[in-house]
C-alpha cells in the first residue's frame, strides 16, 4: 500500500510541474533582424598599432628536477 502512495505522490508532483510549464511559461525571446550588424576587424592593423605593452617577467621552473641527493 505504501508503494502506491509514493507512486501517487510522484505522479501528482510530475503532473503539477507539467501544468506549471504549460500555463506559466515565459515569453519566447526573438531577436530583431536589423539588430545584427556585420562587423569586420583588420587584424594586421591591430598588430601594427600595438606599442609599449607591459611585460611580466616570470621565473619559470617548470622542468627543474631535484638532484636526488
Amino acid at each position: 500500500m505504501r508503494a502506491h502512495n509514493v507512486i501517487a505522490v510522484v505522479s501528482v508532483v510530475l503532473a503539477g510541474i507539467g501544468v506549471k510549464l504549460i500555463f506559466f511559461s515565459g515569453p519566447i525571446a526573438a531577436a530583431g533582424v536589423g539588430s545584427a550588424k556585420s562587423v569586420s576587424m583588420d587584424i594586421s592593423e591591430m598588430h601594427q598599432n600595438i606599442k609599449n605593452l607591459p611585460v611580466e617577467k616570470i621565473h619559470d621552473m617548470t622542468f627543474v628536477f631535484s638532484s636526488g641527493g
